[in-house]
């Protein structure tokens, strides 16, 4: 498919949820975007939230995975706009309207315990008190946040210490503080749009990336890169939200019915990315036995570890006060919920 034969086909479909947002569509149908596809752990949770909605109400929940209405800016500026009721997007892009949110991405402040993460997020203060009201100011009602597994690097070649990425350039996502992440590493971080990473790989524009594992596997990213590294250094969150005007005007029913389809989904979406790690690593030692797979030491993460205190100390300069009640609370809540 050709690049302006895609951009045509989303600017269709966005006009159509226009019109359905003008009346075109029965108001109780309503539309729910991801950044993944239907079978990876976003479209998991969106399946689970529709079928709890569906059960409970005559409401209709249509589902558009990653790619149908766009790239991630696209999806929340529809959100914002009315247009779509319901948008899952990670921190790493909406920390460019949440400066806040970006706390999820310094280095080491999250435990790889995925059943400890389950408990965060689930029981913190820090996202279920602090982070609301930041969100409520852009329009957006916070549900809930969960995560979606370890965060590894894929490289062509290996990495076993900070040294390895010098003069790599790697791809991460459109946040200034993912950035000042890899640069503390080492390497040349290089904002792309996911779109165009599989391409970057395989004509050597970048040389790295990082995700959790299942997307590795669902996305193909295996086939571009050699090496997948563990360095312990981070677990991708994401957050599910509501347009604010439109959770703001349903009714005291419709709200709990929200809320209790969003609480399911976690639930449920919770124990199968869990499960989703392991499995698809097989699948892709399975697709690609040559691929090499590396679990750093202690010792050898010691570089990205000192590397890790000096972007928290940015990540409060660029937010301040608010920032560092955040993280500071963060830690308060995993303290309170490890084992």
């Amino acid at each position: 498919m050709t690049g302006i034969f895609k951009r045509a086909l989303q600017s269709c479909a966005a006009v159509g949820l226009v019109l359905a947002a003008t009346g075109a569509v029965q108001a109780d149908t309503w539309r729910y975007a991801f950044e993944e596809a239907m079978t990876d752990v976003q479209g998991v949770y969106a399946q689970k939230f529709k079928a709890e909605i569906e059960a409970n109400s005559d409401h209709e929940i249509q589902l558009f995975p990653y790619g149908t209405l766009g790239e991630s800016a696209d999806i929340m500026e529809q959100t914002q706009d009315g247009i779509l009721q319901f948008v899952d997007q990670s921190p790493g892009f909406t920390g460019a309207l949440i400066p806040e949110a970006q706390v999820f991405f310094v280095p080491y402040l999250l435990p790889t315990d995925q059943k400890h993460l389950a408990r965060f997020y689930r029981e913190s203060k820090a996202i279920n008190d602090m982070f609301k009201p930041l969100y409520a100011e852009k329009g957006l009602e916070l549900l809930n946040m969960f995560p979606e597994g370890e965060v590894a690097m894929t490289t062509k070649k290996p990495v076993k210490t900070c040294a390895d990425l010098n003069e790599v350039k790697f791809r991460v996502m459109t946040n200034p503080l993912l950035v000042e992440s890899y640069r503390a590493f080492g390497a040349s971080p290089t904002p792309l749009p996911w779109g165009e990473v599989y391409g970057g790989l395989q004509t050597n524009l970048i040389q790295g990336q990082e995700n959790p594992t299942f997307f590795l596997y669902s996305t193909k990213i295996y086939e571009v890169t050699d090496y997948i590294t563990y360095a312990g250094h981070n677990n991708f969150t994401t957050a599910v939200m509501a347009n604010k005007d439109f959770f703001d005007g349903l009714s005291a029913e419709d709200k709990d019915l929200v809320e209790k389809a969003a609480a399911a989904a976690y639930d449920h979406t919770v124990v199968y990315q869990q499960q989703a790690a392991e499995t698809e690593l097989a699948k892709i030692m399975e697709a690609k036995p040559e691929m090499k797979v590396t679990v750093l030491t202690e010792d050898e993460r010691r570089c990205f570890k000192a590397a890790a205190a000096e972007v928290e100390k940015t990540f409060i300069e660029m937010t301040g006060d608010s920032g560092a009640a955040i993280i500071a609370q963060m830690k308060a809540d995993l303290a309170a919920t490890a084992d």
